[in-house]
């Protein structure tokens, strides 16, 4: 019988009233194990830590250090593993090195094939946006405090705007994919922004791509300055 590890967070009491309680998430890894015909061999924890603060959570380097060759490494949602793009894609990584799949529940996301790794590269990318976004709102609240006129919020790449609710743009995701795989691959801005041009994708704005484009959108997705090519 295949074996696997389980892993929860919670970070605000907020989740608790919301019904994501680690005893909830850990409800939710069972029962996958059951179903599944996996031994769980344990669930490990972290309670009141922040997603994106990777090096004080000890209960997910535990279960890291944990997961060997042929396990599943399971949790309830992506946003349990991290909410910070760089640190996701790192545990996903280290999972796959290990010989191990990642499976997140709410996603329904199953490394074992091609289709969900590119899934689950494509939501990583997508919840840095969403916190992106969240930091972007309460920065335009203040400013609208401040100035007493109406605030307006730019629709990040990667989304589309439906009234008031922003919807994933699944073509712009897939950019959003190549553009960190090009520039993982080494290329520098003005090369990824040629390559798009040549590909005729526009920007959001049905702009031709420039340096300053790509890097900007890079930087959305949590990549070090300090680390991109210029």
């Amino acid at each position: 019988m295949p074996k696997a590890i389980g892993y929860v967070r919670v970070s605000t009491d907020k989740q608790v009233e919301e019904g994501i309680s680690l005893d909830a998430q850990i409800a939710k890894i069972e029962a996958w194990a059951s179903l599944n015909d996996y031994e769980l061999v344990h669930v490990y924890s972290d309670e009141g830590i922040s997603g994106s603060s990777l090096s004080k959570r000890d209960g997910m380097m535990q279960a890291l250090s944990k997961v060997k060759k042929g396990m599943a490494f399971v949790c309830y949602s992506l946003s349990r593993i991290s909410r910070d793009t760089v640190d996701t894609i790192q545990i996903s990584r280290r999972i796959e090195h290990a010989g191990a799949d990642l499976v997140s529940l709410s996603e329904k996301i199953d490394t074992t094939g091609a289709s969900g790794k590119m899934i689950f590269n494509m939501l990583a990318v997508l919840n840095q946006f969403e916190r992106d976004q969240t930091a972007e709102r309460t920065k335009l609240a203040m400013q609208f405090k401040k100035s007493r006129n109406q605030a307006y919020s730019p629709t990040p790449y990667g989304y589309d705007r439906v009234d008031d609710t922003l919807v994933i743009n699944i073509a712009e995701a897939l950019t959003i994919l190549r553009i960190r795989n090009l520039f993982e691959s080494g290329k520098s801005y003005g090369a990824i922004a040629r390559i798009l041009n040549d590909s005729n994708i526009p920007t959001k704005l049905n702009k031709l791509w420039r340096s300053n484009t790509v890097f900007y959108l890079l930087k959305r997705s949590n990549v070090s300055s300090d680390s991109l090519e210029s």
